[in-house]
């Protein structure tokens, strides 16, 4: 980032689930045209956003696709449509195995700028679904800004966004869908990632209900200085928050990364 890197106003669409993949992108597509309306340049939406999440096994399997599949498709159409970049959840193919957990970054052009997979999964829900991704999240660059993607419960992990911040991450996204009985998350950890590491964090939460899960909203950015703006309640709502390169430059006076003792950091270091 430089001193020319413009502000970047975020749209957070924290919704409950979809009923198909079909709805899923009709509401996508009046959300952008919503978010681009009131001035927002990216749009972030919740893990798995195209499809539900705790939908089975056999329903992620036979909804998987590559990344530049259908959905992605048709997602880089509503992109260009409404001149916003988009950030959503998808069950990517895996020849492999299971498929991955994973978000895509598509540009306002309808470019695919990232593709990440979620790494650290969340119990029976995550593990009965899909592979974890075999691979550590990367630093990207859009419109003067380096960006990094996390899902949900990688966040929770000190090390994803620690390695994100050395790549010199300016902000982290992270599409998710936290339960309602672990407000935990937002209230603490996430303003610890954001302090901790000087960046900005944004998390974008599904809230309603899906089967018997009842998802926890609280959608928020946190600052580099810990600090959470306008964080959103337990319903359907968009929410939109700019974020200043001016933040960043403030908060980093104070960090403590050269104080850093990596000599002590290594696995099996005495």
């Amino acid at each position: 980032m430089n001193a020319n890197t413009p502000a970047l106003t975020l749209a957070l669409w924290q919704c409950p689930y979809a009923g198909n993949t079909a709805e899923a992108l009709s509401r996508l597509d009046t959300t952008a045209a919503q978010a681009r309306a009131q001035g927002a340049e990216l749009l972030v939406c919740p893990e798995m956003s195209l499809t539900g999440y705790q939908i089975g096994a056999a329903s992620v399997a036979a909804l998987a696709e590559p990344a530049d599949g259908a959905l992605a498709q048709a997602v880089a159409t509503i992109a260009q449509r409404h001149r916003i970049a988009i950030v959503y959840g998808y069950p990517e193919h895996n020849a492999q195995g299971k498929p991955y957990n994973a978000v895509q970054f598509i540009g306002a052009d309808g470019e695919h700028l990232a593709n990440y997979r979620k790494t650290h999964l969340f119990g029976d829900i995550d593990r009965g679904q899909f592979s974890p991704g075999p691979q550590a999240p990367a630093v990207f660059e859009w419109n003067g800004w380096r960006l990094g993607l996390l899902v949900c419960y990688d966040i929770e992990f000190p090390e994803p966004a620690r390695g994100l911040a050395l790549q010199d991450a300016d902000a982290i996204l992270v599409p998710t869908a936290n339960m309602v009985d672990f407000d935990e998350v937002q209230r603490v950890l996430l303003p610890a990632r954001a302090l901790e590491n000087r960046v900005f964090v944004a998390y974008a939460n599904a809230c309603g209900r899906e089967g018997d899960t009842t998802y926890g909203g609280l959608s928020m950015v946190c600052t580099p200085m810990g600090e959470v703006e306008a964080p959103a309640g337990r319903e359907a709502e968009l929410l939109l928050v700019t974020i200043n390169p001016a933040a960043l430059e403030h908060a980093r006076r104070s960090a403590q990364w050269l104080d850093r003792r990596t000599d002590l950091y290594a696995p099996g270091s005495d």
